[in-house]
């Protein structure tokens, strides 16, 4: 049976259309909040893996290995202690949000080609295969593109946004967790470096 396949073009953009975006594990949406909550801290003061899991109504035991996992790479502070928690480690402005994908998801590109071309019966033969496998390219060239545009995006350039009646309903919101749940807070507010 002779069959006809439309070529591929990997390399053409489709503008103007939408695809579904890429999904990324619960923890970095948890993560991102959690990271823009604990921008709003006093210089001193901390909140719990517990309160963070409490004001986002998500899993606390969750939450805590992704709040870890940020301590590990140098975006949080954990202060041990009864009166310990979690602060940022750097400044609003130094935290973007491909730091924070990268520390709760891990380093690896979201897509891994398993080289399925050359799998099934009667593959092609060994020598076509030292070329790049073309949805590997375009795929790793999309990543890059993707991680770029999450390199430019600030943690303070999302904490900033409080305009408007949802920001303001926010910032309410916020100021009167902070007040049940911050630990060690300073009476005085100065910026991290």
């Amino acid at each position: 049976m002779d069959r006809k396949y439309p070529r591929l073009n990997l390399t053409r953009s489709n503008s103007g259309r939408t695809g579904d975006p890429m999904k990324l594990g619960d923890g970095v949406e948890q993560a991102i909040h959690s990271v823009l909550v604990m921008s709003g801290l006093s210089e001193t003061g901390v909140l719990s893996a517990a309160a963070l899991a409490e004001f986002h109504g998500v899993s606390p035991s969750y939450l805590l290995k992704h709040l870890q996992a940020m301590a590990g790479a140098g975006l949080l502070e954990s202060v041990p202690g009864p009166k310990g928690g979690y602060r940022l480690a750097k400044a609003a402005d130094k935290i973007t949000l491909l730091d924070i994908v990268l520390a709760v998801e891990g380093p690896e590109p979201a897509f891994r080609c398993a080289e399925i071309r050359q799998r099934g019966p009667n593959p092609v033969a060994q020598h076509f295969f030292k070329m790049p496998c073309a949805v590997n390219a375009a795929m790793l060239k999309a990543e890059r593109a993707y991680r770029a545009e999450l390199r430019k995006i600030r943690v303070a350039d999302l904490a900033g946004d409080s305009g408007g009646a949802l920001g303001k309903a926010i910032a309410t919101r916020t100021c009167a967790f902070f007040d049940l749940h911050e630990r060690n807070r300073s009476t005085t507010t100065t910026s991290k470096e």
